[in-house]
């Protein structure tokens, strides 16, 4: 249940309120009922299960104290389309989340810095806004909420006014505050009739609809997205509103299309991988549009920000098996070989680019870091690439975004790849460009992450990161973490290459080179409970995802696995470790099996022994099959059962 509180003027003893007759027009004035009268109005169509109206913050503590949900706050004197309070009651960036407008601040009104969509800093001297006089607060913020409306309410007035107080004494503690900007709507706070009548016309001016169809398109895209792909989504955006149909569904036609594609890359000829691209294309397309419905219809989920996560990855790694097995097909030994390379870099990169923003994000809630070199090269780099983002639509702009090959380009170029030339030369193109782009955002972020000295492996839980498991746990513990995983992907990776010259030469790898590769990882494995503190360790857990998938590779190919076994193998490895980063990027908890995936080492030892026993096709199949069948009721529990007892829908057994 959501409440909405507005904090009035004038005291309204804490009454529910109820929609005005006519809650579009003006009903009185300025510092009394009439704007708190709208704006419960508007509360109400922007989705609030219950509206009260606060004479004071001792009174509004008093309510937030009752509150079980999600708590909306704002004050009196709001002037907006309801649809920016509907964004902001919706956001899904974070429970807690703030109106930031870039209005001039008047008297009283909070001054916020942001970065990277978060409030940083309230009431301070070098703003990037001010604050809307509107803000959601999440269930767990609550408490901290109440307190805070207590102390500012009790504290009297001051150079703030009531609900820039609030805001500013939740940054104070440290809460975790996002901002929610106003485009192309309007939002204004107002201070006299003058004011509230240029901001009412505002409102007018512009179709609410029209607007809200437009910021369904994400404001900052990849340049093949923003060019061939935004320019016309929008259409089927509302088309698929109109006849009922939901983002789930949109993301479930795209992963048709894309296996499709798939298929048809693997059959070959040229009109079968025309159409294929053709396909592939339009399942992108289609990709956008779910993200783009969402936004515009407000249906936002766990559940649904969970499975487009996972949806992408899998689509694009089902096209790398179809691709594997047409270059396969066509002739080309190694076709499955340089799928699986596909797939094994770009998720290792997915990693990289997932624990880099966490640090990023942390870096942006702490103190900046000020030296007479402005950093070193590190802070000179970080400084390049904001004044490089900030311009918007330049030539170094759409360099910067296009050289780290984002999803839309890696999409177009394996359909025009493939089209044009085959499976064979669209496998090669995602290589280098891929691996230069590794190269090039690895070599930047290492400079400025060491600027930046942010331990954020500290602020998460690095054993579920890593993905260790029991056996990982229960070793002795070593230092330095990050070199001992660089050291396990180094002997995987050491495996891997003399497994395949053995192979080609007709013989066996000798059974001590997968052993002293099983030494190197466990001893990988030893830094699991060691302080992950160091500016880099923001890479263990890609370096251990790479020394995992290389020693399977290596298992498969020592042991003369069929080779769409290994690539099924190690898919289903990367759908585990992407259900890790997905629910780290929404803040969840460990999947409700996670235990009974055993671990990275544990999964190691058990391919080694496989692989010895000369048993290693054996090993690959039923360790994978048991994972999947982990994965998927774990899917099942996290998303349908778990939530259905605790809606009281499924009775607890005893």
């Amino acid at each position: 249940m959501t409440l909405a509180i507005v904090l009035a003027a004038e005291p309204a003893a804490g009454r529910p309120t109820e929609p005005p007759s006519h809650p579009t027009e003006p009903q009185g004035r300025l510092d009394g009922e009439s704007l708190t009268e709208r704006l419960a109005a508007q509360w109400h169509r922007a989705g609030a299960d219950d509206v009260r109206v606060a004479g004071d913050l001792t009174e509004l503590a008093d309510l937030v104290a009752d509150a079980t949900g999600p708590v909306l706050v704002s004050g009196a004197d709001l002037v907006a389309h309801t649809a920016v309070l509907k964004h902001l009651a919706t956001s899904p960036v974070g429970p807690t989340v703030a109106l930031v407008l870039t209005d001039p601040p008047a008297p009283g009104q909070a001054t916020v810095r942001e970065e990277r969509g978060q409030v940083v800093e309230v009431g301070t001297a070098d703003p990037s806004g001010v604050f809307g006089g509107a803000l959601r607060v999440g269930a767990a913020d609550l408490p901290a909420l109440a307190d805070a409306a207590r102390r500012a309410g009790t504290a009297g007035g001051g150079p703030l006014g009531a609900v820039d107080r609030l805001v500013a004494d939740l940054a104070a503690r440290g809460t975790l505050i996002f901002a929610q900007r106003v485009r192309l709507l309007v939002a204004h706070r107002v201070g006299d009739e003058a004011q509230r009548a240029a901001a009412e016309a505002a409102v007018a001016a512009v179709d609410e609809d029209r607007a809200e169809l437009k910021l369904s398109v994400k404001e900052r895209d990849d340049f093949f997205t923003t060019f061939f792909v935004s320019t016309w989504s929008p259409y089927v955006t509302k088309a698929a509103a109109r006849i009922g149909i939901g983002p789930t569904g949109v993301t479930m036609v795209s992963v048709a299309f894309a296996v499709a594609a798939a298929v048809l890359f693997g059959a070959g000829g040229r009109p079968a991988l025309v159409a294929g691209a053709i396909l592939l294309y339009l399942g992108f397309v289609l990709d956008c549009v779910d993200g783009q419905l969402a936004r515009y219809t407000r249906h936002f989920s766990a559940w649904g920000g969970w499975l487009d996560t996972m949806a992408d990855r899998f689509k694009e790694y089902v096209v790398y098996a179809g691709l594997g097995f047409g270059a396969t097909h066509a002739g080309f030994r190694y076709g499955w070989a340089l799928a699986l390379a596909a797939m094994t870099l770009q998720t290792v990169r997915h990693m990289t680019d997932t624990w880099y923003g966490a640090l990023h994000d942390e870096a942006a809630r702490r103190p900046k870091v000020v030296s007479a070199d402005a950093g070193g090269i590190g802070g000179k780099l970080n400084a390049a690439s904001t004044r490089v983002q900030a311009d918007t639509g330049s030539v170094s702009y759409w360099l910067k975004r296009t050289v780290v090959f984002p999803i839309g380009e890696r999409w177009a170029l394996i359909a025009i790849a493939a089209a044009l030339f085959g499976p064979l030369v669209a496998l090669v193109a995602v290589l280098v460009w891929g691996t230069l782009a590794f190269a090039y955002t690895g070599g930047l972020r290492t400079l400025r992450a060491r600027w930046m000295r942010v331990p954020v492996l500290t602020t998460v839980d690095a054993g579920l990161h890593r993905d260790d498991g029991l056996l990982a746990r229960t070793l002795p513990t070593a230092r330095r973490p990050l070199l001992l995983a660089v050291l396990g992907a180094l002997g995987a990776a050491g495996t891997l290459v003399w497994a395949l010259l053995a192979v080609h030469g007709g013989g066996d790898l000798p059974v001590w080179v997968p052993v002293l590769a099983l030494v190197l990882l466990l001893g990988a494995a030893q830094g699991s409970r060691a302080p992950h503190d160091g500016s880099l360790d923001w890479l263990v857990p890609a370096a251990l995802r790479a020394a995992e998938y290389l020693f399977a590779i290596a298992v498969g190919v020592a042991g003369r696995a069929p080779a769409w076994l290994i690539f099924g193998y190690v898919l289903v490895l990367t759908l585990l470790h992407y259900d890790l980063t997905a629910r780290l990027e929404k803040r969840q908890v460990a999947p409700p099996l996670h235990a009974a995936t055993l671990g990275w080492a544990a999964r190691s030892v058990l391919l080694a022994i496989g692989l010895i026993a000369g048993y290693a096709s054996i090993a690959l199949a039923t360790l994978g099959a048991y994972l999947l069948v982990v994965f998927v009721a774990s899917v099942v529990l996290a998303w349908v059962v778990l939530p259905a007892r605790a809606r009281g829908g499924v009775r607890s057994p005893g």
